[in-house]
Formats: structure tokens, sequence, C-alpha cells
């Protein structure tokens, strides 16, 4: 099973690779915005605001707004709030969008998050910068590690979370990037509510222990390719990211540890009628190199590192050493001014058993979707999701697509 999913992965890669053929960005056109609508412009109409003219456009933050009631880890509903924000660091025709997502939660039962992710293309896509930084007080449920647990056998586990992970990518050709990056985890107070051993239920030693702090620094090495021009609704292309990390002892790590994480995207348009008629499709592989890594930050389903895999999955339902993940959209516009359009999507995963890279379970999710132009400046869609798998069915809410 291991080596049907591995060569499939990397047949992907090799898809994603060839079937892309290098443009010259210097003669890229802006998108053509005229007869498009979006919430922004209904919005107008409704209150009769007419804005000034802007003689400066190409130097405008596009904004994009979601507040939502959602069901958190652990229990009860939060307020959400997703805040998109696009902009150009240097003239559009050679600069892709740059991108900053803050999408903050809180209840009244004291779970919070405060989520901040941001991709900044500089001038004439020069350099690539990229960061994540988290600050969580945040509960999860485990089933343990890989697959065949049933539904009703999970632990909450309890903890404080911080992040700060940022990466500086420089382009070596058109499209290609590659960099360095720095990486720190720190979870604080681990403990399972019941007061049930982490390490008893999932027979994993590393940052199991009850009430205890895990802290992970390392420095990664990331090459990245990418043709999308607009990451929050990629246009026709293609994306792959490989990150090697090395969590060290020097760098105030608990442990030595190393990791892999290959993201391999491609997006297909099959219609030049003007409305969306697209495929895109998704695969990554992520797997532990050593032992010595923490079980919190073992690849897990809805863990990557933008949160957005396993649509219809429960975050982290599947957990282990290694993690094969591939999925699938098709996108189409429902009206030709671009403001509704609908997505169909399917994915599925495998997750290594305990202590071992052996997969033996597959799981499959599905659902389909609801898209909303919420500012057609930024092409940001708000994004309706109803996913479902076995024993297992949400709703999600989010703006941009999920990849």
């Amino acid at each position: 099973m291991k080596k049907i999913l591995l060569a499939f992965l990397f047949c992907i890669a090799a898809f994603a690779v060839r079937a892309q053929v290098p443009v010259d960005t210097t003669n890229k056109t802006d998108i053509d915005t005229s007869g498009q609508k979006d919430l922004i412009d209904i919005g107008r109409s409704l209150f009769r605001f007419t804005p000034r003219k802007n003689h400066k456009e190409k130097k405008q933050i596009y904004f994009s707004f979601l507040p939502i009631s959602s069901s958190v880890p652990g229990g009860s509903k939060a307020l959400v709030t997703s805040t998109t924000a696009g902009f150009y660091l240097g003239p559009r025709k050679t600069t892709y969008i740059s991108s900053v997502t803050f999408a903050p939660y809180f209840n009244l039962k004291g779970r919070y998050g405060l989520p901040i992710h941001s991709s900044i293309w500089l001038t004439d896509n020069s350099y690539n910068i990229q960061g994540d930084t988290r600050f969580l007080v945040y509960p999860q449920y485990t089933w343990g590690l890989g697959g065949g647990q049933p539904e009703g056998n999970k632990l909450l586990v309890n903890y404080d979370y911080i992040r700060f992970y940022q990466s500086l990518l420089k382009r070596i050709t058109p499209y290609l990037y590659a960099g360095v990056g720095y990486n720190m985890d720190y979870f604080i107070n681990i403990n399972t509510i019941p007061a049930t051993p982490l390490s008893n239920f999932t027979n994993y030693q590393y940052g199991t222990a009850q009430g205890v702090n895990s802290f992970s620094s390392a420095i990664t090495f990331n090459a990245l390719y990418d043709t999308r021009e607009n990451s929050f609704n990629p246009l026709p292309g293609a994306f792959a990211n490989i990150i090697y990390r090395n969590n060290t002892k020097l760098l105030g790590s608990d442990n030595n540890s190393r990791s892999l994480y290959i993201d391999l995207r491609k997006y297909i348009s099959v219609s030049n009628s003007g409305l969306k008629n697209q495929f895109a499709f998704w695969a990554y592989y992520w797997t532990t190199l050593s032992t010595g890594t923490p079980y919190l930050m073992l690849p897990s389903i809805g863990n990557d590192p933008y949160q957005r895999s396993g649509r219809g999955i429960e975050q982290n339902r599947y957990r282990g050493e290694a993690l094969a993940y591939f999925e699938t959209e098709y996108r189409r516009d429902i009206t030709r001014n671009g403001l509704l359009g609908f997505v169909l999507f399917a994915n599925i995963n495998s997750a290594s058993q305990a202590n071992s890279h052996r997969f033996a379970y597959l799981n499959p999710a599905g659902g389909t979707g609801l898209r909303i132009k919420f500012n057609k400046k930024s092409n940001t869609n708000i994004c309706i999701d109803y996913g479902i798998s076995n024993g297992f069915s949400d709703i999600n809410l989010a703006l941009g697509e999920a990849f």
C-alpha cells in the first residue's frame, strides 16, 4: 500500500511539472473585471454609495471579511471572524498578489485563537516571504495513530499553543524559488480530559506525558514552484512546495527529529466560454524521517500548513508518522458575472499505522459547495462547503478556495 501511494504521488508530481509550460510574467495582463459583480457592488447599489475615483488603485488593499459562528474542537460554539487582505507590492504585470489572512475565534468558555498567515511577493516576484503565526488556547480530539479506530474511541487533549514560522525564498528562475526558514512550535501544559495518560492511549512516547510542555525549534529548507498568480482563487497553473524540517536540540528542541512535506497542485481550465469551468487537483505527502517528533506535531488530517485538507473529515481524525492525501475539485460559475458558483469535491487520505510507516486504511470523503464573490478585485470568494465521510458530516465556511 505504501509503495502504491508513493508512486501515485510522484506521478502527480511529474504531471504537474510537465503540463505547465513556462510563460514570461512580464507579458502578463491584468485580470479584466468588467462585467463582473461581487458583494461589494451589491452593497453599493443597495446603499447608493458611489466611491471617489482613486488614481492610485495599484496601491489599494483589497479586503474581504466573514463573521461566522462555528463549532470548535472540544465542543461548544465560537465566533469566528475571517479577514483576508490582498495587495500588490510591485507592477501587476510582473508581481503576484500578496495575501494576509487573519482568522481569530473566541467563545465564552475560555477557547480562543489568533492565527495569521501571510504570503508576501516583493517587486517582480524577486522574493517570497511566508509567515504563519498562531496563539491558541485549543483543545483537540485524538483517535490515536493510524486508521481503523471506531469514531467513539477518542480522547480530548487540552493545551495552549504558540507557533512562529517564517521563511524567505529567492527566485532562482521564473516560477522557481528556494530558501530557508525558522519554525517554532510550543505546546504548553498538555493534558487530557478525562485524565487518561496520552502515552497509554496512543502508545507513543514523544510529547505525550501528562501536564508537560513540548518545544520544537527548527531550521527549514524550502523549494517552491508557483505559476498561480493568485492564491485566493488560483487560475490555471501549477504549484509545488517542498519543506524539509530539522528540529535540533542546538536550537532548544526537546528532541532531534526530521520531517518532510511535499505539496503538489494543478489547475486546468476546460472551457473558454468566459464562465469558470475548471478542475483542480491536490496531493501531499507528509512524513517523519526520524524518531523524536512530538505527538501533536505528527502528520494529521486537517493540519497541513493552511489547515484546509480533509473537508468532510474531523480535524485530527487520522494521524500517523506519515500521511498521504489526494483531493480533486470541479469548479464552475453559475452566473456569467461571476457572482455565484459551485464546486464538487472528493478527497482520500491514509495515515500510517502506530509506530510505523505502513499504510493499511483508505479514508474517503466528498461534498459540494456554493461560491459567492466577495471581492472581484482580489477574486476572493465566500466558500460554503458541505462535506461527508463515514459517520461524520460538517459545513465549512471560509474565505478563498480550499486550495
